[in-house]
């Protein structure tokens, strides 16, 4: 009878820890996501289930996600009923794409630049493909322009003019700013394109010189784009060099400044991706994926134009066409090589930007 009853107790018991043992690992499964895979894709099993994005993007970007995080977060709760919310990190491109190489977990990165995404491909953090979609990965775009005081008083027309004596100028430093780099690419590319017409042949010597010009009047060099258009509001220098989309933005906000487009400069394009193997280790990978799909469509590059970013979206940059005037001269990077080129020509140890740096 005793016998009995131990086995009884041990069939009970046995049962009870196969029970608990399911329900540990199912709350577990709750808790990292409630994913389950199909054809080797991470899918939510439960629709009422909480996702949580992280998202590390370059500091200009922020204004812009501030409406774009909420639209998207409505679209899937309508198109999955899933709830979405955001961990969100600003910082430099160059700055951003470093920790997330360094092991910050984003799931979702917008940078400056494909240059900082190349950074993230070379870490095994990105697929190389994650640039064939029709955008080549692009979700937006910009100009680099020039921003005066108002009534421009010292009467600022072209790159040319930054290089007179007196002229104070801000820009981001491009050691750790992917919009500093966009901005010294489109003041290298003017020189050569000065020299080009001048002798019918790209002079990298005078557009050296060129920048050198300009940068022996430099102000201040701050480490992001934000950083250095907020100097630039506290009445730090008389001329920013800066992204297109900073000042629209901030003349939207009452701020007032004059835009002045060089006869020459260089088209800005912003790329996003998923990070791939964050995303998949945190079995959020149906919705970051259909988040940058999200930044592609109409929705989202509405609200980029919104915000003074020039919309991919052919539909899009149609109907903003009015806002965004074409500039005389616009070359994009290609003109100067492709980034690859760039690299090593501008921003190698040895490169152009160092030589002018170091004042040779």
């Amino acid at each position: 009878m005793k016998a009995g009853n131990r086995k009884h107790k041990s069939r009970v018991n046995t049962g009870l820890i196969g029970i608990m043992v399911f329900l540990i690992l199912f709350a577990a499964g709750c808790g990292a996501g409630t994913t389950a895979t199909v054809n080797g894709t991470a899918r939510p099993a439960d629709p009422s289930a909480e996702v949580t994005l992280v998202i590390g993007a370059y500091s200009v970007a922020k204004d812009a996600l501030g409406d774009i995080l909420p639209a998207f977060k409505a679209h899937w709760k309508a198109q999955t009923g899933q709830d979405v919310t955001f961990q969100e990190s600003y910082e430099a491109s160059g700055t951003q794409a470093r920790a997330i190489v360094g092991g910050f977990e984003a799931d979702v990165t917008l940078l400056a630049m494909e240059g900082d995404m190349d950074k993230l491909v070379k870490a095994g953090l990105l697929r190389e493909d994650w640039n064939s979609d029709a955008n080549r990965g692009m979700v937006s775009r910009s100009i680099v322009v020039l921003g005066t005081r108002p009534g421009n008083p010292l009467g600022i027309r072209d790159f040319n003019d930054l290089t007179r004596p007196g002229i104070k100028i801000l820009y981001p430093n491009p050691k750790t700013s992917g919009g500093a780099q966009w901005d010294i690419n489109a003041i290298y590319g003017a020189g050569l394109k000065l020299s080009e017409k001048a002798t019918g042949t790209k002079d990298p010597a005078a557009a050296k010189k060129f920048l050198k010009d300009i940068h022996r009047n430099i102000e201040s060099m701050d480490k992001s784009g934000r950083a250095s258009m907020a100097a630039f509001e506290y009445g730090v220098g008389d001329v920013i060099v800066t992204y297109e989309n900073e000042l629209l933005a901030r003349l939207a906000k009452g701020v007032r400044y004059d835009i002045v487009v060089p006869s020459s400069t260089i088209l800005i394009e912003n790329p996003a991706a998923v990070v791939d193997r964050n995303a998949d280790r945190h079995g959020v990978r149906e919705a970051a994926d259909g988040f940058v799909e999200f930044l592609r469509g109409q929705e989202a590059q509405q609200l980029f134009a919104k915000h003074g970013f020039r919309p991919v979206s052919e539909e899009a940059s149609a109907q903003w066409k009015h806002k965004f005037p074409e500039p005389p001269d616009l070359f994009d990077i290609n003109y100067l090589g492709g980034w690859d080129e760039v690299r090593s020509t501008l921003y190698s140890k040895r490169g152009v930007w160092y030589q002018v740096l170091a004042g040779n």
